[in-house]
């Protein structure tokens, strides 16, 4: 497995997550910051748990899911936030990272 830079993950998700935000963007930053920041630490986490055979793949993707779905809620907190614009500001931010996360952990974790 490769090294996951955990504070460069969620700063490239938060980028990737400003588009679709859109004007909530300003009052959303904070919400999206603390999310991409736990989804990153999330990531580097199952890579570790994978690799000492916690975890398998399957499971893995399971643990994602879940952290994913925490973060669209706590999205959702902000005022006029609509359900499509937070699953779109995380799902773009996962899709940013994809490549990458999936080239270090060696397996297909984020397919979006």
């Amino acid at each position: 497995m490769g090294s996951i830079d955990i504070s460069a993950l969620a700063e490239s998700m938060l980028a990737a997550a400003k588009a679709p935000l859109g004007n909530l963007w300003a009052t959303a930053a904070p919400f999206a910051k603390d999310q991409f920041i736990n989804i990153a630490q999330t990531i580097a986490s199952i890579g570790e748990q994978v690799v000492a055979g916690q975890l398998t793949e399957a499971q893995a993707a399971l643990e994602l899911d879940m952290q994913k779905n925490a973060a669209e809620t706590a999205l959702l907190t902000v005022k006029g936030m609509s359900e499509i614009a937070a699953e779109s500001a995380v799902n773009g931010a996962l899709g940013a990272v994809a490549a990458a996360v999936n080239t270090a952990l060696g397996f297909t974790l984020i397919s979006l």
